[in-house]
């Protein structure tokens, strides 16, 4: 079986920030006197969109004012971070991009980032090289939050393809549930943090990007 179309996730996956995403969380948590164990930390959190995360903490409805502070309280702690980093993407993502843009293999990108990073993205990596920024599916407030498969139908519509046909890469629970329940034809699990995959035991588990078999895909 071979796959003609290709599907990111970003944080965790192309840009290998979770452990900045949860610095920055645990700043966050701290200042409102929030405490999650690991497990409910990680559940609560990891692969969803900000507006789900910030309900689901403070346990209560919030005006869309505190969701908009919230949001830009937390990813401005996560930017400073980032800019304290040396921004690069995942090991071997740069040649796999290479590849996918040099034998015309359609490909973009679905995250649960807001519009906020998505700008910060794009002025701080090199990703524009690779990525037309207006194909970018992203948080824009309307889009249902992963594990919901919203955000990967639109993806694969942008790019022109049917489920069957793509190759979605993801690392967070929730974005691979994501990605099952929009029947992608193939899910590579990204192990960018060293999480428990024992129920994805059954799909390509990478750590970089050459161990990507070139032969999946259509050329």
């Amino acid at each position: 079986m071979t796959y003609s179309g290709v599907i990111f996730d970003f944080n965790g996956t192309l840009f290998w920030d979770t452990p900045l995403h949860n610095k920055a969380w645990n700043i966050f948590l701290k200042k409102y006197d929030l405490r999650f164990s690991d497990d409910e930390f990680f559940r609560l959190i990891h692969g969803k969109n900000n507006r789900d995360i910030f309900i689901s903490l403070f346990q209560r409805p919030l005006t869309e004012e505190e969701i908009k502070q919230f949001i830009n309280e937390k990813e401005g702690l996560y930017q400073e971070l980032c800019l304290q980093t040396d921004l690069a993407l995942a090991p071997g993502v740069e040649n796999f991009l290479d590849f996918l843009k040099n034998n015309n293999i359609p490909y973009t990108i679905a995250t649960a980032s807001g519009k906020e990073n998505l700008d910060f993205f794009f002025e701080h990596l090199t990703i524009s090289n690779w990525f037309d920024y207006d194909k970018v599916v992203y948080n824009n407030g309307e889009i249902k939050g992963k594990p919901d498969p919203e955000i990967y139908q639109i993806a694969m519509s942008v790019i022109d393809k049917k489920p069957e046909d793509v190759i979605v890469f993801e690392d967070a629970i929730a974005g691979l549930q994501s990605a099952k329940n929009a029947k992608a034809g193939n899910i590579i699990v990204v192990n960018s943090n060293d999480d428990n995959y024992n129920n994805w035991a059954d799909y390509q588990i990478i750590k970089n990007f050459d161990e990507v078999d070139r032969k999946l895909f259509t050329i």
